[in-house]
């Protein structure tokens, strides 16, 4: 009788241990989920913003319709990104792009000094600052869940219930590096 009880003891360890571990997946997903969703939030201000900031430049630097395309279809492209691989490469596309935008603005006093120009850039920093910190947030919570994926034996578990790594939103340290390219 008491081999029974020590038997019946372990399952219910075990089963207490996969509940636990189960409802600690579904915690990490569902933050994944709403960290993915506070950067996209982000990356809409941004994509809101970006138009205006095209329409002033284009009103004093005319001839620089290279740039203002390269802004256009890289925003385009970041619009249309389904997954966070993709909203990656899309957004490395677009930082390039804006630095090139922002590099053809220097040239322009005028267009330094324009009050629209400056709060438009104001409020693309903060954005910029914000998408930093919510992706700082998403990739920690992926970081979380892509250990608990990994490790034994929850990835015991992961397999059973089906629950997988999740992509980190990376974007490429070699942007922010490269000087903006100028041209005249």
């Amino acid at each position: 009788m008491s081999t029974l009880y020590i038997v019946l003891g372990i399952i219910v360890f075990l089963l207490i241990i996969i509940v636990f571990v189960y409802n600690r997946f579904v915690a990490l997903t569902i933050r994944v989920k709403e960290a993915w969703a506070d950067i996209d939030v982000q990356l809409k201000r941004r994509y809101d913003l970006i138009p205006n900031l095209v329409e002033t430049v284009k009103s004093y630097a005319t001839h620089e319709r290279e740039t203002f395309d390269r802004v256009t279809t890289a925003r385009a492209k970041a619009l249309s990104a389904g997954s966070v691989v993709e909203h990656g490469e899309a957004e490395n596309m677009l930082t390039g792009a804006l630095k090139s935008l922002f590099a053809v603005a220097e040239a322009y006093p005028d267009l330094k000094a324009n009050q629209n120009f400056l709060e438009l850039q104001r409020e693309l920093a903060d954005t910029e600052n914000k998408i930093q910190a919510a992706r700082r947030f998403y990739n920690g919570n992926v970081r979380d869940l892509n250990v608990l994926v990994g490790s034994f034996p929850s990835n015991l578990i992961a397999g059973i219930f089906g629950f997988k790594v999740s992509d980190f939103f990376e974007l490429e340290e070699a942007v922010a590096k490269n000087p903006v390219p100028v041209s005249f």
